[in-house]
């Protein structure tokens, strides 16, 4: 046989064409064998290896996890009476991330459910603030006609759905609005200063009051649950796992809702504030403060309207006059001051003063005036504290000087906050040589020294001050700390569970005599010819009370004028009393902006808040 010929006249070598055929197989055999093993390689690495990364992605897909907020804890008076609720509501929440045009539905939704200005403005501040899957509302507190509309156009606006929810209410309203205060909107000032873990899906915060004060013991901790959802992101049945959250804590609050609302109805909405204390352990019993407002209307967003309405209001309703009101206190200082001529060793009880119805700076002509026109004559402490004799205290501040004037008024708490468990509570000024020193760069004159005994000049104290000052005598110089929170609680049936108190501060009077000197003047006020003669007829305890008339501005050089008969703008009134008077289980003081005199316009306020808490006095809930 011949050699078979290629088509180029070559000669065909089938050996070494079987020999390249072998190669090139093994070659394409191990080029398969090296897939097949890089396959299997990378399917071991995604089904074994990584098995546990990917069952995760893929669960993360199929699964969400949704935060739960807390139930925030409730507010009680003293005896149970409930001051602030959780009460079930609907609202709208966005998830942006699932929103492809925002502004246009946005637009689209506005004509289903009614969106103010305010809605999409907080909206847009609080999505800068969240993350793009975070749910957001857009508006609370729907109607039952609002959640039917949109339920039939569902389906119009994927990432908008209508939410379950428990919101804030507050039965006693305008009653307790500045105490227990309110919660409103995480704004973007707010979402700054929060652990958004914490706060996830929480859409209110504490803004004043209470609700502000307490906000980590009211607000709780937030649980989640794993739910299943489809493409669409939606639920789909039951959840697959759930860490409930824990609620906030019950509050119990020192005061009495019965006393308080006397408090708001005896001040009729007359701009001013009462406080109530117990002197024996700075228990708050009452802290009005009027007018008031519905503090309701904050809760899911305040209107504009509304808003500018209270704003634009010359009573400053939405100021708590209790504790950042500015009162000259007039003649309510002058129990504070006798006390510190006894203690000071510049007057004994018995040292008479000749009051002729002028006071004059030795080796000046400026007349300093009482208050009855030719002077009451010769009058001892007990008897100038009872009849308010301008002179007797006058003559005290020049003998005692500012300086030791400021250090023993001091001891009182004037001219510093309380330390009351309320934010915003102001300072006060307590007339010093280093005050008017920082305020004005100048020094500190005799007549601002005079004037000053008598609780007029650059004095400025708050209510809850006065209070806590006249508290601090009634237990013979020992000061406490005033106090709103009495105990929490863990849930309903948990049980109560006492606030400790830090101790008080030390007696600072040597002398009880020199107390009860000052004591039996007030007494006087009340029951002996003083200034508020009869204001303790037919109740069962002695009073003891002083009052208070404020000018606010001076009288020199004009002829004198009985205050009763000067026009209410022109007066500042106040009026303090404790009882019973020998061992004070109560301290009152009434603060307002206008009236005739602290006899005339505050002390009937007073009794009517000492005959209101008699009533729960007779029940011994209130004995030692």
């Amino acid at each position: 046989m011949k050699p078979h010929k290629t088509r180029a006249g070559g000669i065909k070598d089938a050996q070494r064409e079987a020999a390249q055929f072998r190669r090139r197989a093994l070659l394409g055999f191990i080029l398969i064998a090296l897939c097949l093993a890089a396959l299997a390689a990378r399917f071991w690495n995604l089904q074994i290896a990584r098995h546990a990364e990917f069952a995760a992605r893929s669960d993360n897909n199929r699964i969400s996890v949704r935060s739960i907020p807390p139930t925030r804890g409730l507010i009680y008076d003293r005896n149970g009476v409930l001051l602030a609720e959780n009460v079930a509501a609907f609202r709208l929440e966005v998830v942006p991330e699932q929103v492809k045009d925002m502004a246009a539905m946005l637009a689209a939704l506005a004509h289903v459910v009614a969106l103010s200005d305010d809605d999409i403005e907080r909206f847009d501040a609080l999505r800068k603030s969240k993350r793009a899957f975070d749910s957001i509302p857009l508006r609370l507190k729907l109607s039952e006609d609002e959640i039917a509309r949109f339920s039939t156009q569902r389906w119009r606006f994927p990432g908008v759905d209508v939410v379950p929810y428990l919101t804030r209410a507050y039965p006693r309203g305008t009653d307790f609005a500045h105490v227990v205060g309110y919660v409103g909107r995480i704004d973007a000032a707010d979402a700054a200063n929060l652990d958004a873990d914490e706060y996830a899906g929480t859409t209110q915060i504490g803004k004043t009051g209470i609700e502000r004060r307490y906000e980590n013991r009211l607000h709780g901790t937030p649980g989640y649950e794993q739910v299943e959802v489809n493409v669409d992101k939606r639920v789909i049945g039951k959840p697959i796992s759930r860490v409930a959250p824990t609620p906030g804590k019950n509050l119990y609050l020192t005061v009495d809702a019965r006393l308080q609302h006397a408090a708001m109805e005896a001040l009729a909405g007359r701009p001013g504030a009462v406080v109530a204390i117990d002197p024996r352990d700075g228990e708050v019993l009452a802290l009005a403060s009027a007018p008031s407002f519905d503090p309701n209307l904050f809760v899911n967003g305040i209107g504009r309207a509304d808003y500018a309405a209270l704003t634009s209001n010359p009573d400053k309703p939405l100021l708590d006059r209790a504790i950042a009101g500015g009162f000259t206190p007039g003649s309510t200082v002058k129990p504070y001051l006798g006390l510190g001529g006894l203690e000071l060793g510049l007057r004994r009880p018995q040292d008479t003063v000749l009051s002729t119805g002028e006071f004059f700076i030795p080796g000046q002509t400026r007349g300093y005036r009482d208050d009855v026109r030719g002077g009451q004559g010769l009058v001892n402490l007990r008897q100038a504290i009872a009849r308010s004799v301008n002179t007797y205290f006058y003559s005290l501040a020049l003998d005692m000087g500012i300086d030791r004037f400021s250090a023993w008024m001091g001891n009182f708490g004037f001219g510093q906050p309380t330390g009351i468990d309320l934010p915003g509570e102001a300072s006060g000024v307590l007339p010093s040589r280093a005050w008017k020193r920082a305020k004005m760069n100048q020094a500190f004159y005799p007549g601002e020294t005079v004037i000053a005994g008598i609780g007029q000049g650059y004095w400025v104290i708050t209510p809850i001050q006065l209070a806590n000052a006249l508290a601090t005598l009634a237990d013979g110089g020992v000061r406490h700390v005033p106090h709103l929170l009495r105990a929490t609680q863990d849930g309903l049936n948990a049980p109560r569970a006492p606030v400790p108190r830090a101790g008080a501060a030390r007696n600072f009077i040597r002398d009880p005599a020199n107390w009860d000197a000052v004591r039996q003047g007030m007494i006087d006020v009340v029951n002996g010819g003083g200034t508020a003669q009869g204001l303790g007829d037919g109740f069962p305890y002695v009073i003891a009370g002083k009052t208070g008339t404020a000018e606010r501005y001076s009288r020199t050089g004009e002829e004198w004028q009985n205050i009763m008969s000067a026009p209410i703008s022109r007066h500042e009134v106040l009026f303090e009393a404790f009882t019973p008077a020998d061992a004070p289980r109560i301290a009152v003081v009434v603060a307002l902006k206008e009236g005739h005199s602290g006899a005339y316009d505050a002390a009937p306020i007073a009794r009517h808040i000492l005959d209101e808490w008699l009533k729960d006095d007779d029940t011994g809930s209130r004995s030692p």
